[in-house]
């Protein structure tokens, strides 16, 4: 071998044979850790994501059940105010009821009473009262009169007009009056009002009556 032949270095002690190898090696380790902080960052981002989920989930579920007791507790109101309501509805009503019984059982007893306090010439009052209206139209006065006339006592006849009362309509009475007065002959509006009136009819049933058989 000759002075001016060079001998070869072998490959790894090259100076940049090492410099390539730092590098590779250093974005090897890079490329790890890139890698690696990545999943990492996935990692978190998945499980803030499950755990957000979750917390709707248990909103949404608390607020349903919220929303239910809610209607639940309306349902119960509105029923508890029904169930008063009509309890005070049948209340009163049982109580409307219990009144009238009384007073009905009171009329009933006064009316027995008076009956005994009449005696039978109130009952035959009464009867003989009854027994003209029957037949034609009369006013409260006009029947007391008759009654009079058939020579019931004042007792009998009070007693026989008080119950007439309670099963008269004078208004009517009034405008059967007139209108056989119309059947009978001609009458002016004021004429069958003073005919009315004179037959023992009030102001108020004798205008009813005129009113009636004139309109």
């Amino acid at each position: 071998m000759t002075k001016k032949e060079k001998v070869k270095k072998p490959f790894y002690k090259k100076w940049w044979v090492w410099v390539l190898t730092v590098i590779i090696v250093g974005s090897i380790a890079s490329g790890g850790e890139e890698d690696s902080d990545q999943d990492t960052s996935t990692e978190k981002e998945k499980t803030s994501e499950v755990v957000a989920s979750t917390n709707d989930s248990s909103e949404k579920a608390e607020k349903e059940e919220a929303e239910k007791k809610a209607a639940e507790e309306k349902a119960a109101t509105e029923e508890a105010e029904k169930k008063k309501a009509k309890e005070e509805e049948e209340k009163k009503a049982k109580e409307e009821a219990e009144k009238e019984e009384a007073e009905e059982k009171a009329v009933e007893a006064a009316a027995e009473k008076k009956a005994d306090a009449a005696g039978v010439e109130g009952a035959n009052a009464l009867s003989a009262a009854r027994g003209y209206i029957d037949y034609t139209s009369f006013s409260h006065e006009g029947l007391a009169d008759q009654l009079s006339f058939e020579g019931y006592s004042q007792d009998a006849i009070n007693y026989a007009m008080e119950i007439m009362d309670t099963e008269v309509d004078w208004n009517e009475q009034a405008e059967l009056t007139a209108q056989s007065y119309l059947d009978y002959t001609s009458f002016s509006q004021s004429g069958l009002v003073d005919q009315l009136v004179f037959d023992g009819f009030t102001n108020e049933q004798a205008q009813h009556g005129a009113d009636f058989v004139f309109q």
